[in-house]
């Protein structure tokens, strides 16, 4: 999957040009103590962020980037005034823009970690002028992953995975490229509701949904992570990161957070990583790899952990892992079909306009209704995650 050379122990490594898409969320914040922590490996070339003004201009002044992208444009002359002091970072604006930072020569490396389907399109770009891929936006995957992986292909660049699960299994496989694997097990937290009856998933409040057990992570996928849809996207892209059959990839409800995912071998031996829930590892490890580079944090003490648990999900009770499987099996266009109506419903759920169970119920009516494309390109992607974001509405809204 990745390409690499061999340092011998003379040469220094050039420094990483680094842009950053969603640099204000958790990943990106994250992947910028990483690079605070390496300034002689990692420098930043871009910074993104969709509406956080004073906290982009924050990181800018910072990390001093060639340039700054606010994807609002109705946030560029208060953004620019925010860095007016500061003429040696160019300032821009929109959706274009962000789409063709990516582009620029001096980039090596772009961390894709926006979230949504807003990611795609900057991702692909970023493929087609030669970038290596930190893939932390695992909807580029989820709604498009044959297309992604052509691409990769075609224009030999590398993917890395940055989701601290695949960054796990990856982590599992080097080294064991001409071994087959008989099952990628995929594990998560289970998040705040995993003990809850049916009958109480239907009073849950979107607060209670925030309070997730072990991670920090933004409001998305966090409710993502609540309901198991997140764990249905990543069986997605475990898929096509590793060329797995999504049969061969078990999901185990894991509520300690240690064993972040591992990979079962022909011969029945398990490979796991393990870890303490913290995402900098998997970034600075898809930065650095194959190296390994010191990182400040905690680190893990199996005495205190005491105990490691693991139980199957309940797909009956969490629907959305069921519908994820069933997107998957279908295939074509009915990931992104998926991905856009759960966009849909958890902003609706996150904004007391949907339940936490009526979630499901907007994904499957969308799944329903959207047209489906057995051999879809861009154009079709594009066409069926604004049809089925369209849908998902009038289901929320209860015209549908």
């Amino acid at each position: 999957m990745t390409k690499y050379v061999t340092l011998h122990d003379d040469q220094q490594p050039r420094k990483q040009s680094i842009c950053i898409l969603g640099s204000t969320g958790s990943i990106g914040t994250q992947a910028l103590d990483v690079i605070a922590q390496h300034p002689d490996r990692y420098e930043v070339y871009c910074l993104t962020a969709n509406n956080s003004v004073e906290k982009l201009a924050a990181q800018a002044r910072q990390f001093n980037p060639a340039a700054v992208v606010i994807a609002n444009e109705n946030r560029y002359e208060e953004f620019q005034a925010a860095l007016s002091d500061r003429p040696d970072i160019k300032v821009y604006a929109g959706k274009k823009a962000l789409e063709e930072i990516v582009e620029a020569g001096p980039i090596d490396t772009v961390l894709a970690s926006m979230v949504g389907f807003a990611g795609l399109v900057p991702t692909i770009n970023a493929i087609k002028a030669g970038k290596k891929i930190c893939l932390a936006n695992k909807e580029t995957l989820v709604v498009a992953g044959e297309l992604i992986l052509d691409l990769v292909a075609q224009y030999h660049v590398s993917l890395l995975p940055v989701d601290s699960e695949h960054s796990a299994i990856f982590q599992c496989l080097v080294g064991e490229d001409r071994n087959e694997v008989d099952k990628i097990l995929l594990t998560c937290s289970g998040g705040p509701f995993r003990l809850y009856t049916h009958e109480q998933l239907e009073h849950v409040t979107a607060a209670d949904a925030l309070k997730h057990p072990t991670w920090d992570m933004g409001a998305k996928i966090t409710i993502d992570s609540a309901s198991l849809m997140n764990k249905g996207f990543e069986v997605m892209e475990a898929k096509w990161l590793f060329g797995v059959p999504a049969d061969k990839i078990q999901v185990l409800i894991h509520p300690q957070s240690i064993v972040h995912s591992g990979v079962q071998f022909m011969d029945g031996a398990v490979k796991a990583q393990l870890g303490v829930p913290d995402m900098r590892l998997p970034i600075q490890y898809a930065f650095s790899f194959p190296e390994r580079l010191p990182l400040n944090g905690e680190r893990l003490d199996l005495f205190k952990a005491q105990k490691l648990e693991f139980f199957e999900p309940d797909t009956k009770k969490f629907e959305c892992l069921a519908l994820a499987y069933e997107a998957i099996h279908q295939g074509g266009n009915m990931p992104c079909i998926l991905n856009a109506a759960n966009e849909v419903a958890n902003a609706a759920f996150r904004q007391g306009r949907c339940s936490f169970l009526g979630m499901a119920e907007v994904i499957r009516k969308t799944m329903e209704q959207a047209t489906f494309d057995k051999n879809p390109d861009l154009d079709i992607y594009l066409q069926t995650d604004k049809e089925a974001r369209e849908i998902a509405r009038q289901c929320v809204e209860g015209s549908l």
